[in-house]
């Protein structure tokens, strides 16, 4: 018998090259699928053991049908007596190209009803239609007026394996992650040892098809236990036995491919930051019989790293864990269709490729993406590609080889001079000219961290700040107090660049943009005189939330800057802001100035910066709270390089506003307030979301209620139209200050803050 397995777009050969590993010699590419002949053993192997084919179909009959009198004549002339019963059920799909016939459910209404009329003149009796779980499914194709009669051995889609009843936004056809897994490698990667990592999982799919790959198990095992259904399982012509003999076959080797794999230590392993997908995940595995096997875990995507090869499952007392060898990271970020969108994408590109480079060397990567430009973000070098279809969305698995030499740098190449447009020259003076305008004031304040240049010509709409780096200090990673030294060698301080793009409109031409770009960072390592490691480079795009404080990279260099006698840890390469704001200069002056002798409480208070310069005007205590953990250590390392610490010196992790309405204990505490909140918020660890406009009076007055009777709130934000709501804050003297703390590097963007001095009104002035 000849039998057509129907595969997606573009996984045609992939299809015929699984048929001959399962010993179908005869299988062959075609047109949306491949083509194999043999008996019912062959057509049963492919239900129950393909992992790319949609169905099975074993055709029937072929036949002209021009017309509908034709497409009639041809399903009669079937003896369907041969097939099925007047008394079972049936459904008939069809569909139509180049043919006379033009509509496909016309054309299955007529298969049908050559169908019944057969039964009814024969026996009086007719079969009746179901169209969820027939007895009987059937096709009809018709191509250029020639009509395939076929009959569908494997029922519903073979996609459909039966573990997974729920799925997240945005899921992989599990035929699709199989056809991902055999393009990446992942039958070798696992037989030589390796594990394998979806740091991005949703559901589960990917980890879930690597481990019935990785285990030889046959994933219609998983169908036949959930349902049982196939399209032949009242077919007439069923031979239950060869069934039966091939499901206990197929047993025995996941049995035994379920031992190996834990022989071998081999991990399979998903990770995802959304706790409800995570559940979903592992109530997917347990359907497929692969708890323990494969593990899930909520796990954001800046905290994935390789596992450890555990101990022998009989390990001897003094065993450890070894380091796992290299294997396979796969995974289908969103790209911005159904999940995700706008300026967050490409960070979380970014992010993941700093990942990969920085934790899995020696490991290779696979990931699919629908927009080859974020796939440029991640900052490798792809060894391949292939082109596949998720649904009508045509997408890239790009491959990688993760090692140096496949590294990009994030900073684009500087254009020769040779190749450089008379702008270039335009903004070589303006830097010049910014340098020298501002070199007297910057020495006389003492100033080593500043902006050089905001965007002063529009056509290079940059941002540049310079920090010299502190002398003697030296940069790390982790403490920022180890590692190479900040200075030159013995040329004086180090000064490094940190230059953001703000991100150019739609409307103009990329291509022009990007060699503005190239033209500038040459411009301004040669007016600087900066070597190609001392310029870290970023894009700066609208920020949503909290995208600001996002990680782009987890290389952990920190390097020590001085400020108005302190030492303070920045860092240019891992978030999109340093952890200092220049900015904020003249405002954590005058805080310093306040904090005599006052208990002092920084709110979202970052890296803590403020709360050192408190701390070094004579506050009596300091108090940090921040959401994030990582934010409130590297305010304990600022703190703790300028001596001090211990329990006059608070750091609380914490929802600000919600810490506000249970703050009782600390009414009437504190003499200094800053409250620097960022504009909108959605973090997972609050409750709703917050937005600086709507929600600062609540904020002010909650503040307000835990100042000293004499105590002084200095309120900031950033949002460019704020407007705030004096008429709410009854009780309370407000001061707008915002031109006093403008510091004069960045006085061409007045509006890059807004700042408020609040006090009580009995408070004396």
């Amino acid at each position: 018998m000849e039998f057509f397995a129907t595969s997606a777009r573009h996984l045609e050969g992939l299809l015929a090259e699984e048929l001959g590993r399962l010993g179908l010699d005869t299988a062959r590419e075609t047109r949306a699928g491949a083509r194999f002949s043999g008996g019912l053993r062959e057509a049963y192997t492919v239900c129950l053991w393909s992992r790319l084919a949609n169905r099975v179909l074993l055709p029937l009959a072929s036949f002209p049908a021009a017309d509908p009198q034709a497409l009639y004549a041809g399903v009669q002339a079937i003896d369907w007596a041969e097939h099925l019963t007047p008394r079972q059920t049936l459904v008939v799909h069809a569909d139509s190209a180049r043919s006379g016939i033009t509509h496909g459910h016309f054309a299955a209404l007529k298969v049908k009803d050559a169908i019944v009329d057969q039964f009814r003149q024969r026996t009086g009796d007719r079969p009746s239609i179901d169209t969820e779980r027939p007895d009987i499914a059937l096709h009809c194709h018709l191509f250029r007026d020639q009509a395939t009669l076929s009959l569908n051995l494997s029922g519903d889609s073979l996609h459909r394996r039966g573990y997974r009843l729920e799925a997240g936004a945005a899921p992989l056809k599990e035929t699709l992650a199989a056809a991902l897994l055999l393009r990446a490698d992942w039958p070798e990667i696992a037989a030589g040892g390796g594990s394998l990592i979806d740091p991005l999982c949703g559901s589960g799919t990917l980890p879930i098809e690597a481990a019935l790959l990785a285990a030889d198990i046959a994933p219609g095992l998983l169908r036949q236990q959930s349902s049982g259904y196939w399209g032949f399982n009242a077919w007439r012509q069923h031979d239950a036995a060869l069934w039966d003999e091939l499901l206990q076959q197929a047993g025995a080797r996941r049995d035994a491919g379920l031992r190996r794999l834990r022989q071998h230590g081999i991990r399979i392993q998903g990770f995802d930051q959304d706790p409800r997908v995570i559940r979903t995940a592992r109530d997917n595995a347990a359907r497929a019989g692969l708890s323990g096997v494969v593990t899930f875990e909520q796990r954001a995507l800046a905290d994935c790293r390789p596992p450890d090869r555990g101990p022998p499952p009989e390990p001897v007392p003094e065993s450890a864990p070894e380091p796992a060898p290299p294997g396979l990271i796969i995974t289908n970020p969103p790209y911005g269709l159904r999940l995700g969108a706008g300026d967050a994408l490409p960070l979380l590109y970014a992010q993941l490729g700093e990942v990969l480079k920085h934790r899995f060397d020696g490991w290779r990567a696979a990931v699919l993406t629908g927009d080859a430009d974020l796939g440029k973000r991640m900052g490798l070098r792809a060894t391949r590609l292939h082109v596949l279809y998720n649904g009508p969305v045509e997408c890239r698995l790009l491959h990688f080889d993760i090692r140096p030499t496949a590294h990009v740098s994030d900073t684009p190449r500087p254009l020769p001079p040779r190749e450089r447009g008379p702008g270039a020259e335009m903004l070589a003076n303006r830097l010049r000219k910014n340098q020298k305008a501002l070199s007297r004031w910057l020495r006389d304040q003492g100033i080593s961290c500043y902006r050089l240049y905001d965007a002063d010509l529009p056509e290079y709409a940059l941002a540049l700040d310079i920090y010299t780096l502190a002398p003697g200090a030296r940069s790390g990673k982790g403490s920022g107090l180890d590692g190479d030294s900040d200075s030159g060698s013995g040329s004086g301080p180090r000064r490094v660049a940190h230059l953001q793009e703000y991100a150019p409109p739609a409307s103009i031409d990329a291509r022009a943009a990007r060699r503005r770009l190239r033209e500038a960072i040459g411009v301004i390592a040669e007016v600087l005189e900066l070597s190609e490691r001392d310029l870290f480079f970023k894009v700066r795009q609208k920020q949503k939330g909290t995208d600001q404080y996002q990680r782009l990279a987890d290389r952990g260099r920190f390097h020590q800057v001085q400020e108005d006698g302190l030492r303070l840890l920045v860092n240019f390469e891992d978030y999109l802001d340093t952890g200092l704001f220049l900015d904020h200069r003249d405002t954590r002056r005058l805080l310093r100035r306040l904090a005599t002798g006052r208990h002092f409480l920084n709110l979202f208070g970052y890296t803590g910066t403020a709360s050192v310069h408190a701390a070094s005007g004579g506050a009596r205590s300091t108090c940090t709270l921040d959401m994030s953990r990582t934010y409130l250590d590297w305010a304990r390392r600022n703190l703790a390089l300028n001596g001090f610490s211990g329990r006059d010196h608070q750091l609380i992790q914490a929802d600000c506003i919600e810490w506000l309405r249970n703050a009782r204990a600390y009414r009437g505490h504190f003499g200094l307030i800053f409250l620097d909140p960022p504009t909108f918020s959605s973090s997972k660890r609050m409750q709703g979301t917050f937005d600086v406009q709507r929600d600062h009076v609540e904020l002010i007055l909650g503040a307000a209620d835990l100042l000293a009777p004499d105590g002084t709130l200095i309120f900031s934000n950033n949002r460019r139209r704020f407007q705030l709501d004096s008429a709410a804050l009854a009780g309370l003297q407000v001061q707008d200050i915002s031109p006093q703390t403008i510091p004069r590097d960045f006085a061409r963007n007045p509006h890059i803050h807004r700042c408020w001095r609040i006090t009580r009104e009995t408070a004396a002035p």
